[in-house]
């Protein structure tokens, strides 16, 4: 995999974030957008990135994590290491916040892209038909990208037809994956990202390990080959999709 230039759209470094980094940089990977999913989380991503070149932070607010608001989330955007608002949406399948409150907040969070003109960054669980309902009714943002994609063809339709980016992660190495890989083959491929989503969903062959970004070139691979393309193709075009939508310097 070292031969191809892949970035890690999605991906929550820790405290390791120095030697995580360095491994994924000898795995071939030219960067990496670490991910806030509350106040501090988002704080702590700005702080990674701003210890690296090749990384770029987002400052979210999580469904999970909905129930503290977002109060101070705008003031972060002024760091130049962020790119993104999210990760924001819905989950029904915790409930961690109540479903009228997690409404509540990712519509704030829309709005808050909206306004600032950046990307926004969308997490969804069990709640396809309610995430495009306020995506809808808020107003989606021109940049917006659904991340760890886990819809079929249908879901798939839905959210490139409000003009969004799937990014997909490990799971499509999954065998029990069908409809993500469905999904994949009727993404365009200039609609594409890959991701990790790192520290969690690690690919097939390393499941039961720690995620890091250094694996990104496996969920390339396994998306390569549901889209019948080179691997070189893929990681080509989805670095290049992934600088445009976070408007980053090549």
């Amino acid at each position: 995999m070292t031969g191809s230039p892949w970035f890690d759209n999605h991906c929550h470094l820790g405290a390791d974030s120095d030697e995580v980094v360095a491994r994924a940089r000898d795995a071939g990977v030219t960067g990496m957008i670490t991910v806030g999913c509350d106040l501090a989380d988002s704080r702590a991503a700005i702080a990674t990135a701003e210890g690296h070149a090749d990384v770029w932070a987002t400052v979210g607010v999580h469904p999970h994590e909905a129930w503290a608001g977002i109060d101070g989330l705008e003031d972060l955007l002024a760091s130049r290491q962020v790119v993104a608002v999210g990760e924001a949406g819905l989950d029904f399948h915790y409930d961690y916040s109540p479903r009228v409150v997690q409404r509540e907040v990712f519509a704030a969070q829309i709005d808050l892209a909206n306004r600032r003109s950046l990307p926004l960054v969308v997490h969804t669980r069990e709640a396809w038909e309610e995430t495009f309902e306020v995506l809808d009714t808020v107003g989606i943002p021109e940049r917006t990208v659904f991340h760890c994609f886990t819809g079929g063809p249908q879901e798939a339709h839905a959210a490139l037809a409000r003009g969004a980016f799937l990014s997909f992660s490990g799971i499509v190495t999954f065998g029990s994956a069908d409809d993500v890989r469905a999904a994949v083959r009727v993404c365009p491929l200039e609609k594409a990202m890959v991701e990790t989503d790192s520290p969690y969903l690690t690919p097939v062959p390393y499941r039961g390990k720690t995620n890091e970004p250094e694996h990104v070139g496996l969920v390339g691979a396994a998306i390569a080959e549901a889209m019948n393309r080179s691997v070189e193709e893929v990681a080509v075009a989805t670095t290049a999709n992934v600088r445009s939508f976070y408007s980053l310097c090549v």
